[in-house]
């Protein structure tokens, strides 16, 4: 289980500081936040993962703060036809993850 978290974080993390690879959503909040650049490099330089805001320790979640505002980004995981839930995370070959940044009052 342990490594399998690992690898999921590993392409987790990849993925996000790259935004490549899978896709990205933004909602209409964040795009007319007037700080979209600021909010994204915010979200590719996220390290403040802990046992509290990252229990199985896959790097799929955060929270971000930026001139008063709360931001959330999360990653899922669906299969190539981004129909479904994937096989199997730890594939690639089966896996196109989807990062969506909101704002956190648009929950």
């Amino acid at each position: 289980m342990q490594y399998r978290s690992k690898r999921i974080a590993e392409f987790n993390d990849a993925f996000r500081k790259t935004f490549e690879g899978g896709q990205v959503l933004i909602t209409r909040g964040v795009e007319s936040s007037g700080y979209l650049q600021e909010i994204m490099e915010a979200v590719k330089g996220y390290e403040l993962f802990s046992p509290e805001n990252d229990p199985w320790g896959e790097h799929d979640f955060g929270a971000i703060e930026l001139h008063g505002v709360k931001y959330l980004w999360k990653i899922d995981y669906y299969d190539k036809s981004l129909q479904f839930h994937s096989p199997n995370e730890t594939d690639p070959s089966a896996t196109t993850r989807v990062l969506t940044i909101t704002r956190a009052d648009e929950y």
